[in-house]
C-alpha cells in the first residue's frame, strides 16, 4: 500500500472515532411556539401535566399560564402579590440579598383536582389553593393542615423538590443556614410524616420521582440529593450522592419510637465516575427517572458535577437500585435483623404497629452498605465542554419493537444535546441551538402522550416537537443514519417520517429504521455506491485574492476532504461553524480547476459540492475529478454560492 495512502487511512478512522463523540447533526432552530418574559426570570418553577397543551410556570410574583395551539400561544398571567411591609421586613432582617427579598413561586403541583401553589413571600413561605385555574385562596379553606415552611424555602437559592401523587404532596427541603433539610409529606389524607434531623447531612435536593410496585402497597419515592460527608479527609470531596428511598404506604411510627417520623426512610450511597478511580461525580445536580414497561424496571439518569464544576451523566439500572435497598446490610449495624426487615414496604396501617426493636434499627441505621454502581461502569461518552443543567427522557418503540430510551440535556449554552442510549452506547443524534444568547436551560419537559418538549431559559420558553424528522434530509440514507427512533423512512412516500403510535412491524414493514447501528443496509445502499457528481459551480476570481470555498456539513460524523482534478490532489477540510472551509497551504496552492468535496461516512462517499475555480483573464478547463459523497450543514465565508 502506498505510504501516504496509508497514513491518509489512519488519519480518516482516528477523525472518524474523534467525530463519533461529537453530535452528529447541528441544529439552529428558532421554532414559532415560544414565548418571552418581559424580564428575566431568574427563579422560575414549571409544571406541565402531560397530554395538555398548557404549561404553569412559577416567576417573580406570578404564575404564568402557557397554552400552546396550533395557531399561536395564548398567555394568562396571575398575579401573586407581596404585602409591601413582608419586603421591607425581609430586607430589615438583611437574611438574604435584596433580589430574593420577593415572592418567589418556587411550587407548582396539582394534588388531585386542586392545584397547590407555594412562594418564598420575602423570607415568610405562604401557600395557595388556584381554584378555576384563576383565582388564589387560602390553603385553610379546605381544612387541610399545610405547613408553608415544610414545602417551599424562604428564598429562592435554597433548591426545595415537591412531587404529588395518589393525592398526596412529598416535599424535600434543601438545607440552609435556618434548617438542615427534610424530606417530608406535606398535604394530602395519608399522615404527614418528616425525616429525623440526624438522617441528613445538610442536603442539596435534585430531583425525586414515584416508582411503581408490583403490588400497590410496594409503591416508592425515590429523592436524589448530595449531602456533607462529615468523615471526608482533607484531600476528599466533602461531599456525596444519594438516593433516598420512602415507601408510600408509611404511616409513621409509634408513640416513643419515630412517631411523626418515616419507618421506611433508607439512603445510599450513588457512585458516578469510573470504577475505583479517583475521578468521582459526587455532587448531584439533576436526576430523572425513566420508568420502564415493566414496573420496576427503567432508568434513572443522574447528572453529577465535581468540585470544579464539571459535569458528566451517568446511567443506573431501577432493578439494580431495587435490588440494593433490598439486600445490602445496613451501615454500622452488626446484629441479625428483624424479621420484618427495616425499611421493607408493608401493607397500609402496617408500619404504626411494628416492633419498637425495628423501629429503633432504622431509627439509629438508614444508611446501607456499599454503593450503587452506574451501568457501563462509568459515565455516558458525551461531549464535556458544556455543562448540563437539565434532563429529561423519554422511551421510544423501534420499529423492530424494541423499546429504545431518548435523553435530552439542557446545556449552560442555551442548547439541548438529543441522545440516543442503548446497552452498547450514547449516541448523540443532534445538538439544537435555540436562543439568540448562550443562556443556560432552566427547565425541561417533556411530554410523550402529545410530542412535545419544553425547553426553558431565564427568558423565554420554546416548545420542540420530539418527532422532527424533515431535518433529517430527503434520502433513505440520510433519514436512517440519524439513528432517531422517533422517525423513519416510509418507502410508500419516500419521506423521513414520524413512526406512528402503534406502529407493528408483523403487520406493515414499509418503515425502515437502524437504531443498535449505523447501518445503511436497509436502504439497499452498498460501501462502494457512488453518487452522481454535482455540477460545479463556476467561481471567477482574481488571481492574487484570497479563495475559500464553503462546503455544507451535514454530518460531524462525516470525514471531509477536498479533491482536485482527477483526485491527483487532495486538500484538508476545515470545520468552522457549519461549514468545510478548502484551505490551501504554501504546498498546495489553489491553481484552476475543479474542486470537489467529498464526505466518507458509515464507509460510504458522498460528493457534496463542487467548483469550477477560474482566474481571470483565463480560458475556463472542462470537468476532471470524478464525484465521490456525504453530508452536513455549513455556512461559507468569502464565496457563498449554495
Amino acid at each position: 500500500m502506498n505510504a501516504l495512502i496509508f497514513i491518509g487511512s489512519l488519519i480518516s478512522l482516528a477523525s472518524a472515532s474523534n467525530n463519533e463523540r461529537l453530535p452528529r447533526l447541528q441544529f439552529t432552530l428558532q421554532e414559532p411556539a415560544r414565548f418571552h418574559y418581559a424580564n428575566p426570570e431568574n427563579y422560575t418553577s414549571l409544571f406541565h401535566q402531560e397530554g395538555t397543551d398548557v404549561i404553569y410556570i412559577g416567576g417573580r410574583a406570578v404564575i404564568y399560564v402557557l397554552n400552546f395551539t396550533e395557531s399561536g400561544l395564548k398567555e394568562t398571567q396571575i398575579p401573586v402579590t407581596l404585602d409591601e411591609n413582608g419586603r421591607e421586613a425581609c430586607l430589615d432582617r438583611r437574611a438574604a440579598p435584596e433580589a430574593e427579598c420577593e415572592n418567589f413561586i418556587t411550587v407548582i403541583q396539582k394534588v388531585n383536582d386542586t392545584f397547590v401553589i407555594c412562594g418564598t413571600n420575602a423570607g415568610s413561605p405562604k401557600c395557595w389553593l388556584l381554584q378555576n385555574e384563576t383565582e388564589l385562596t387560602d390553603t385553610t379553606s379546605n381544612g387541610q393542615l399545610m405547613v408553608a415552611s415544610h414545602i417551599t424555602p424562604p428564598f429562592p437559592s435554597q433548591r426545595s423538590i415537591s412531587l404529588s401523587t395518589e393525592g398526596n404532596l412529598y416535599s424535600a427541603l434543601s438545607a440552609s443556614g435556618q434548617g438542615g433539610g427534610s424530606i417530608r409529606r406535606t398535604y394530602g389524607p395519608r399522615r404527614l410524616l418528616k425525616t429525623e434531623d440526624k438522617w441528613l447531612q445538610n442536603p442539596e435536593f435534585a430531583g425525586a420521582a414515584m416508582v411503581p410496585g408490583v403490588s400497590s402497597h410496594k409503591e416508592e419515592i425515590y429523592f436524589f440529593f448530595s449531602e456533607k460527608n462529615r468523615t471526608a479527609t482533607v484531600d476528599e470531596d466533602p461531599y456525596r450522592a444519594r438516593i433516598g428511598r420512602v415507601c408510600m404506604v408509611d404511616e409513621g411510627g409509634i408513640k416513643n419510637v419515630l412517631p411523626d417520623s418515616w419507618t421506611t426512610f433508607l439512603k445510599a450511597r450513588i457512585m458516578c465516575g469510573v470504577r475505583n478511580s479517583p475521578q468521582q461525580y459526587n455532587r448531584f445536580k439533576e436526576a430523572f427517572l425513566l420508568t420502564g414497561v415493566e414496573k420496576r424496571t427503567g432508568v434513572l439518569y443522574g447528572v453529577f458535577a465535581n468540585a470544579w464544576d464539571s459535569t458528566v451523566v451517568c446511567a443506573y439500572s431501577i432493578e439494580e437500585i431495587d435490588k440494593s435497598f433490598s439486600t445490602s446490610k445496613l451501615k454500622g449495624y452488626s446484629s441479625s435483623l428483624p424479621a420484618h426487615r427495616p425499611g421493607t414496604c408493608a401493607f397500609k396501617n402496617v408500619t404504626s404497629t411494628l416492633a419498637a426493636k425495628t423501629l429503633s434499627v432504622i431509627r439509629d441505621h438508614p444508611e446501607l452498605e456499599g454503593a450503587i454502581q452506574p451501568v457501563g461502569k462509568g459515565p455516558l461518552t458525551l461531549p464535556t465542554t458544556q455543562r448540563f443543567t437539565k434532563a429529561a427522557a423519554d422511551m421510544v418503540l423501534g420499529v423492530n419493537d424494541e423499546h429504545y430510551s431518548i435523553l435530552y440535556l439542557g446545556t449552560d449554552k442555551g442548547n439541548v444535546l438529543k441522545v440516543l442510549h442503548t446497552t452498547e452506547v450514547a449516541f448523540i443524534i443532534s445538538q439544537y441551538s435555540l436562543f439568540n444568547t448562550e443562556t443556560p436551560v432552566t427547565s425541561l419537559a417533556i411530554d410523550s402522550q402529545k410530542g412535545h418538549l419544553y425547553v426553558g431559559t431565564s427568558s423565554e420558553i420554546q416548545r420542540l416537537p420530539l418527532a422532527d424528522c424533515r431535518l433529517y434530509g430527503d434520502s433513505c440514507r440520510e433519514c436512517v443514519l440519524s439513528r432517531d427512533p422517533y422517525c423513519g423512512w416510509d418507502k410508500g412516500s419516500d419521506k423521513c417520517v414520524a413512526v406512528p403510535k402503534g406502529y407493528n412491524i408483523s403487520s406493515s414493514s414499509t418503515i425502515l429504521q437502524s437504531l443498535d447501528q449505523s447501518n445503511t443496509s436497509v436502504c439497499g445502499d452498498s460501501a462502494d455506491l457512488k453518487a452522481p457528481s454535482t455540477d460545479p459551480k463556476e467561481v471567477l476570481v482574481d488571481q492574487d485574492s484570497p479563495i475559500l470555498l464553503p462546503c455544507p456539513v451535514r454530518s460531524y460524523h462525516a470525514y471531509y476532504t477536498w479533491e482536485k482534478d482527477n483526485c491527483q490532489k487532495r486538500y484538508p477540510c476545515s470545520i468552522s461553524g457549519g461549514s468545510c472551509i478548502l484551505a490551501p497551504t504554501p504546498d498546495l496552492p489553489l491553481k484552476e480547476g475543479i474542486f470537489r468535496c467529498v464526505a466518507l461516512e458509515n464507509g460510504r462517499k458522498e460528493e457534496i459540492v463542487s467548483y469550477h475555480l477560474v482566474f481571470n483573464g483565463a480560458l475556463p478547463s472542462a470537468p476532471a475529478c470524478a464525484s465521490l459523497a456525504t453530508s452536513f450543514l455549513l455556512a461559507a465565508i468569502t464565496v457563498w454560492l449554495l
